[in-house]
């Protein structure tokens, strides 16, 4: 059986593959469309990332095709309806990179909340802007406000309580009278009360036809004005131009994104520029760390799917669509 790696992978779990299967790894191949329907025209299984669009066209030229493994746990860039069609079955990493994301999240909370911590040029250049700085915030004590109370929702808050804030969710697929929320010591709140009250607002729900433009104008507005905005997600959760107009005219204390509507970010963007913003390239959940660990999940997974007689393959329910204040929590 012949299996395809369109983009980066471990090297240990390529070559642990590599011993089982007839392998083709290429972590560039995703930019080479016309190779990469060469090389799937008698693949059995197929790894991607985010950037390979596993679409109609895609499987159209991959007959063979029984299994699609995802490198990370959003599958907005699989068409899953479509592979059900086929019987080919979906297996993303769940769990795999949570602690990478949820380290991320308070990561950058801190930094921003301290806003110090952009004054190398200034120091080493003789300047002393201790005054300026002095009115950074401390972590401990403030409210989290987690969008989406999934495996990754749900260590972000455990790490935010062990350094001292309080948290509130959101999660309609988790109902408030759950022992979850009890067991997680997180108090269920109403998507409106959770941007009201945080201090700091964490995204962890995926991009569908409900999340899509979830935090926009209106709904920034309802944030403290120096509350924080932190997207891990996806990037068409949020509107762009009407965080960086929040941004600019001091209604949010600040942001940090790591996903955007259009990757790689255009040149020209409205974020471009904005004050209190952290801006990185989608590497939340990538850590060496991480990336070994779904790696190895994805690699055993995927033997585990192609060693099954074809017949019992079985795409999972990966979720659901929803109302626009009933979005479906990532896990």
């Amino acid at each position: 059986m012949r299996i395809v790696i369109s983009e980066f992978m471990d090297a240990a779990a390529v070559a642990d593959l590599a011993a089982r299967f007839t392998v083709c790894y290429d972590r560039d191949l995703v930019d080479r469309p016309d190779d990469l329907a060469v090389e799937l025209a008698d693949a059995d299984a197929l790894i991607v990332r985010n950037r390979t669009s596993v679409d109609t066209d895609l499987l159209g030229v991959a007959p063979q095709l029984r299994v699609v493994g995802r490198l990370g746990v959003g599958l907005d860039n699989i068409d899953v309806v479509a592979c059900e069609a086929r019987g080919i079955e979906v297996i993303p990493a769940t769990g795999a990179n949570a602690l990478a994301v949820a380290e991320y999240v308070i990561g950058t909370a801190m930094l921003l909340l301290r806003g110090a911590y952009q004054s190398t040029a200034d120091v080493s250049g003789g300047h002393w802007p201790r005054g300026a700085l002095s009115n950074g915030r401390e972590l401990a004590g403030k409210t989290l406000g987690l969008v989406g109370f999934g495996g990754i929702g749900r260590l972000t808050g455990k790490l935010a309580r062990a350094l001292g804030m309080r948290v509130l969710g959101f999660d309609p697929h988790v109902a408030a009278s759950s022992p979850m929320w009890s067991d997680e010591q997180t108090s269920s709140r109403a998507f409106a009360d959770v941007l009201a009250e945080a201090d700091v607002v964490s995204l962890h729900v995926p991009l569908t036809p409900a999340t899509r433009g979830l935090i926009d104008a209106e709904r920034l507005a309802t944030m403290k004005p120096d509350a924080i905005l932190i997207n891990t997600a996806r990037g068409g959760v949020v509107d762009e131009t009407a965080l960086a107009a929040a941004l600019r005219g001091h209604k949010l204390g600040g942001a940090a994104l790591d996903v955007f509507d259009h990757e790689p970010l255009a040149a020209g963007s409205p974020l471009a520029g904005c004050p209190r913003l952290l801006l990185t390239p989608h590497i939340a959940g990538v850590t060496r760390e991480s990336n070994q660990r779904v790696s190895a999940l994805i690699a055993e997974k995927v033997a585990q799917a192609l060693a099954r007689p074809h017949a019992a393959l079985a795409s999972p329910a990966l979720g659901t669509s929803s109302s626009p204040g009933a979005h479906t929590p990532s896990a």
